[in-house]
This record gives structure tokens, sequence and C-alpha cells, in this order.
């Protein structure tokens, strides 16, 4: 597994000192930002002997640039199910794996691993987390339930370390582009079923999350889209017989 932390418009240089040294802590070193603020010298002083990882970082304009090439997306939300004003936004934050849960999905997998972290005002904003694969939060006090930036990154850094140190057979993820076409074609075909409009993005939310919690292998990718191309060709041809199918699908 190949994680790279991301940091979503982090707003002090402190707490980005702080979560690199983290990630060096526990063997981690793929740091990127968005939109960061300017690390200065509290920022290096507070990743003490981990400035090669704040070196190295990278820093993107936009967060699709910062998640590119990443096979899973996982998202960091430390609000509460009881807090949603809605019952459509509960799509955005359900369910929640805890980081040990997070760990154990991800044991033994080969691939690239977005971790998402938010600001540290209002954490990741909806339209981030729907681009998530997976949700992960912390289980803290309902007296003081939401964690410092870089104390929330230790924990979960911690809880992946230890699945990376598992000595098993890795497993190889789909590719970030088996999965965007997989993506692609869940939506059309809800489009051409005539799915409720107004139901289209939050379903496709749910179905993102439930891929996402599947981790699926390059294999189990291609065969569900495998199988999608059969349902819209016989979507289109009702009364063609199955050894037509298989020609039209040479």
């Amino acid at each position: 597994m190949r994680l790279r932390v991301v940091l979503v418009e982090p707003m002090y240089d402190g707490n980005v000192g702080s979560v690199a040294r983290a990630m060096k802590n526990f063997g981690f070193h793929d740091l990127v930002m968005v939109r960061p603020c300017r690390i200065g010298d509290y920022g290096l002083a507070m990743a003490s002997h981990a400035r090669d990882v704040l070196q190295m970082s990278r820093s993107f304009a936009s967060l699709p640039e910062a998640l590119e090439g990443a096979s899973i997306v996982v998202g960091t939300t430390g609000k509460r199910l009881e807090e949603a004003q809605h019952h459509l936004r509960l799509h955005l934050r359900v369910p929640c794996l805890s980081p040990a849960e997070l760990a154990e999905k991800l044991k033994g997998k080969d691939g690239t691993i977005a971790l998402l972290l938010g600001r540290e005002d209002c954490g990741l904003n909806s339209d981030e987390l729907a681009n998530c694969d997976m949700l992960v939060s912390i289980p803290t006090s309902s007296e003081y339930p939401v964690m410092n930036l870089s104390h929330s990154s230790a924990v979960l850094l911690y809880e992946l370390f230890r699945t990376c140190e598992a000595n098993e057979e890795n497993v190889e993820m789909a590719s970030p582009e088996s999965l965007a076409l997989l993506h692609e074609k869940l939506r059309t075909l809800l489009q051409e079923i005539r799915y409720p409009v107004h139901k289209i993005n939050f379903t496709m939310i749910m179905l993102r999350r439930i891929i996402g919690r599947a981790v699926l292998t390059e294999r189990e990718a291609r065969s569900l889209l495998g199988i999608i191309k059969s349902i819209r060709w016989r979507m289109e041809n009702p009364g063609a017989d199955r050894a037509q199918e298989a020609d039209d699908a040479l």
C-alpha cells in the first residue's frame, strides 16, 4: 500500500509540521497539500526531524490534481450522524469506518491510497466528501469530539502503519482509470433507465461508497463493466438472441 496524505487547505504551518512528523514516525513520506498556508519557521520546528517530508511535499491548486493516480480516496470527518439536518445529507457522511476498520479493509492491498484531511476549522466540505470512496471517523468523547488535525492524523497513521507492517501477499487494486470508467458507466445506466433525476447524484455517492468499501481488484472492476455493457446491449436489443449478443461483444 502506498499512502498519500492530502491536506486540504491547511491553515496553520505548525499543524502541517506536526502532520509531517507523525508521517515519518510511522514510515510514510508522501505529503500533498491543496492551497496550503505558508510553511514558516514554526512549521519546520514542529516537523523536527521530519523536515525532509515537508521539503519533498507537493502543492496543488485543486483537489483533483492532488488525487490523480489514487485508486482509493478516503475522507476523514468528525461530524456525527445526528448533526445532519436533512436525510439526503446522510449519503455524504455514512457509513463511517473506524481507523481500525479502515486499516483492516486496506490490509494486503497493493495500490495508492489518498487519505484526505480537511481544514482545521470546518474539515472537508460536502463536495469533497462526495468524491471519497470511503469515510473514516475517529471515535471520541461526546464532551469534546473534534480532534486537532495533527492528533487525528497520528491516530490514523498508526493504524495504517500496523497494516503495512503485516507480512502477507498483496492483492492489486483496480486502477483509477477502471474505477472512473465504472462510475461513469453506472451514471449513464441510471440515466438510460430513467432513474429519477433528482436522486442520481446521491445514488452515485452511495454506489461510490459501496464500490470503495469493496476495494475491487482490476478483474472485478472489469467484470462489472462487462455486466453493465451486457445490460445496456440487452436494453437496446430486447429481441436479439444470445449468439447475436456474443457476436456484437466481439
